[in-house]
């Protein structure tokens, strides 16, 4: 029973530290078909889908143009992400939004589950950086938005902005959806100069992160060379921009380590006090063929140990399950190939927790050691 406490305790540890260090370690905007997204360095801590306020990266069109002009990159677009008002005029609803500003080439690709392929390729309005091209107006909406306005393909969208009179139409009601777990987001996806234009942020040619599509593992160094302070991600981490910079990773490993401090310790210690007031004779034979109380303490502090890192190594591979399954479970429900990653580092973490346990753990056995009185166990 002492084993099998101290192994879930560590499963438990293992596993949501697994997820701290994937909270910790990736962040970006999940699409299935980009290989690295580009973001600025504070935003490596975060949480949740979406980043609407914080350090952007500037002189992204030019970027993506570069990108785009290399052989080994089949695609690579800017993301501006905006929470953004809109309303229907056909259902007379107006609410807000998760609006995505991207550069699409035409082909099937997702957006925070949103698929790219009914907008026009390229960004005609931004027209290298003038922003008076042609207006193209196009909304591709996920299927929460469209049911949250009430909309459906070929009707028109109107803005709050009254300085800005520009039309919007919905091209498409993407079968898509990105859900952070509490359900699918509204969210409607745009050029990205248009979405520039609506919120205002045309100055610096603004976004919150670039998406690179390549099938050539050479490129990382290349684009990791674009921006000062920027963190290249992979495909395989967690999906995920907080709204706030955030101390949450940090949090869940703390939170972690101290519940399976807390449950293992008890749990060892309860069960090696039963065991010892169960087995009261023997520790009476010991005593009485001449055992000092410090050697029955150290057989029980030695017996308590050996039984700690026994639950410890088994609760090392629970965990590494549990990983595994909080992966799967995340990309079946929330669309996220990778939440929680294993590091050896939980290993170090599992040992130093079982050590703690261990030693906490003796205290009250070793007591009730002190406390047998042979000549009443005996007699």
């Amino acid at each position: 029973m002492s084993i099998l406490g101290v192994a879930v305790a560590i499963m438990v540890m293992v596993t949501v530290g697994g997820v701290a260090i994937g909270l910790a370690s990736q962040s970006a905007i999940q699409g299935e078909d980009v290989d690295y997204w580009i973001v600025p360095e504070d935003r490596t801590a975060s949480s949740i889908a979406v980043s609407v306020e914080g350090t952007q990266l500037g002189g992204t069109h030019d970027v993506a143009t570069r990108l785009n002009q290399d052989p080994q990159i089949d695609y690579a677009s800017p993301v501006l992400l905006r929470v953004v008002q809109v309303r229907a005029p056909a259902s007379n609803t107006s609410e807000y939004v998760i609006a995505a500003g991207v550069i699409p080439d035409g082909t099937d690709r997702e957006i925070l589950g949103v698929s790219t392929a009914a907008l026009t390729p390229g960004d005609p309005y931004y027209a290298n950086g003038s922003y008076e091209g042609d207006w193209t107006g196009e909304v591709v909406a996920s299927e929460a938005a469209a049911e949250l306005l009430s909309l459906d393909t070929g009707e028109e969208l109107t803005l709050p902005r009254k300085d800005l009179n520009r039309s919007l139409q919905v091209v498409n009601v993407s079968t898509g959806s990105y859900s952070t777990g509490a359900g699918p987001l509204p969210i409607v996806v745009v050029h990205q100069s248009e979405l520039q234009a609506i919120t205002g942020a045309t100055d610096g040619d603004p976004a919150d992160q670039i998406l690179v599509s390549t099938s050539s593992t050479g490129v990382k160094s290349q684009i990791e060379a674009l921006y000062p302070q920027t963190t290249v991600i992979t495909k395989s981490g967690f999906a995920g921009q907080s709204l706030s910079t955030s101390s949450l990773p940090v949090a869940i490993a703390v939170t972690a380590v101290l519940t399976a401090v807390v449950v293992g310790t008890l749990f060892v210690a309860t069960m090696m006090g039963l065991e010892l007031h169960a087995d009261r004779k023997r520790l009476a034979v010991l005593t009485a063929v001449g055992y000092q109380t410090s050697s029955r303490a150290f057989l029980v502090v030695a017996e308590t140990f050996i039984l700690t890192l026994l639950g410890t190594a088994i609760g090392i591979l629970l965990g590494i399950g549990g990983i595994e399954l909080t992966n799967r479970l995340a990309a079946q429900y929330l669309g996220v190939q990778s939440v929680a990653s294993f590091d050896p580092r939980l290993v170090l973490a599992a040992g130093v927790v079982a050590t703690v346990i261990a030693a906490a753990a003796s205290v009250y056995p070793v007591w009730l050691t002190r406390r047998a009185d042979v000549l009443e166990v005996l007699g």
